[in-house]
């Protein structure tokens, strides 16, 4: 796929990209004074706020619709920044080509639906805007990269990933969980895509939105999408994740930005060094890795022999219960044990059974 980097289509293009602006556009003062207000700033490359709202619940307010686009561009004509509004069918990209929105993301909540990315494609093609299209609600990495498949396909070079976290059923401390290495795999999959974080959807709440910011901006994203409104405990959609307008200049400016590479020569040596201390011990990992294989084919050998089922469930849970105490003792972190050795379980199953069936076939 071939991408443009924003610094070709973006007049006021900056590292890192901001898009910042109200969950919805609610009134016409309520934008003029959001727009003004960040175009003082100067940090802000796009502004963005929700016209049609996808609600999880009916009776929720589910934004102005296309009475709010005007309001969009008098402020984009008098204060010199483009909006981005969210689409997620035909007629919603229809209304704002119509009235000369520039810039669309595609949602979370359409995003998942290969159709109705589709048809936003079809609908899109010959425009040539940018389009940024946010992750899909589940951790589907392949349900991402086909959203944006479909857009490059239809002739859309300009586009933009949004990371704004999973969807999960268990109670943590953000709205949406991160899965950090999702995102980064999309990045090394296509090193062309710019892509940008979305910490309020991600947080959920004004409290954790500057460790996420700056996580994203530690981890090399190319930018942040931010929710800020002039009073958010009166904001007519999510209230907690939006950021006090007049404080969002100092939340900006509090941010560090890292460089992608070490301009110090000696600096850069001594990670290079550290790398190949990182690639010794992967070495030895992988020569490990094998060793195990080769005796966890002996024990299918035996199995077979003797008639003994593969899965042996009391020897699996005291190895888990041994290798995550000993992760324990050692400092090392529990969870990255835990998903390790789930992993080599289900390798060493396929494996014996694999062994096993051969044998019982001969």
């Amino acid at each position: 796929m071939k991408f443009q980097s924003t610094s070709e289509w973006l007049s006021n293009a900056k590292s890192p990209l901001i898009v910042a602006g109200p969950c919805s556009a609610e009134s016409e003062a309520q934008i003029m004074q959001v727009a003004e207000t960040l175009s003082k700033a100067g940090n802000v490359q796009l502004l963005r706020a929700g016209v049609w709202k996808p609600r999880t619940r009916p009776n929720s307010f589910e934004g102005m619709g296309e009475k709010a686009l005007p309001w969009l561009i008098k402020a984009e004509k008098e204060f010199g920044i483009p909006f981005i509004i969210e689409v997620a069918n035909e007629e919603h990209v229809k209304a704002a080509l119509y009235a000369g929105i520039r810039h669309v993301w595609i949602g979370a909540r359409t995003t998942v639906n290969p159709f109705s990315v589709q048809e936003i494609a079809d609908a899109l093609k010959g425009s040539d805007i940018p389009v940024f299209v946010k992750n899909p609600l589940n951790p589907d990495l392949q349900l991402w990269v086909g959203a944006i498949e479909r857009l490059n396909a239809a002739g859309i070079e300009k586009i933009v990933a949004i990371h704004r976290g999973f969807s999960t059923y268990e109670k943590r401390i953000y709205r949406n969980n991160p899965n950090w290495e999702i995102p980064i795999e999309l990045k090394t999959e296509f090193p062309d895509l710019e892509i940008i974080v979305d910490p309020s959807h991600i947080g959920g709440n004004r409290a954790v939105l500057k460790e996420i910011s700056q996580t994203a901006l530690d981890l090399g994203f190319d930018g942040l999408m931010l929710e800020t409104h002039p009073n958010p405990d009166e904001a007519l959609s999510d209230p907690k994740q939006q950021i006090f307008l007049d404080e969002f200049q100092s939340f900006i400016n509090n941010l560090e930005e890292k460089q992608p590479y070490f301009k110090d020569r000696i600096a850069k040596n001594k990670l290079e060094q550290l790398r190949k201390l990182i690639d010794e011990v992967d070495r030895g990992l992988l020569e490990s890795l094998k060793h195990r294989q080769e005796i966890v084919a002996q024990i299918g050998d035996y199995k077979a022999e003797h008639g003994v089922t593969v899965f042996q469930l009391e020897r699996w849970r005291k190895i888990i219960t041994d290798r995550l105490s000993g992760a324990e003792t050692q400092g090392v972190d529990i969870e990255l044990v835990r998903s390790v050795w789930n992993e080599i379980h289900k390798a060493s199953v396929r494996l014996q059974t694999d062994v096993v069936n051969r044998k019982l076939s001969e």
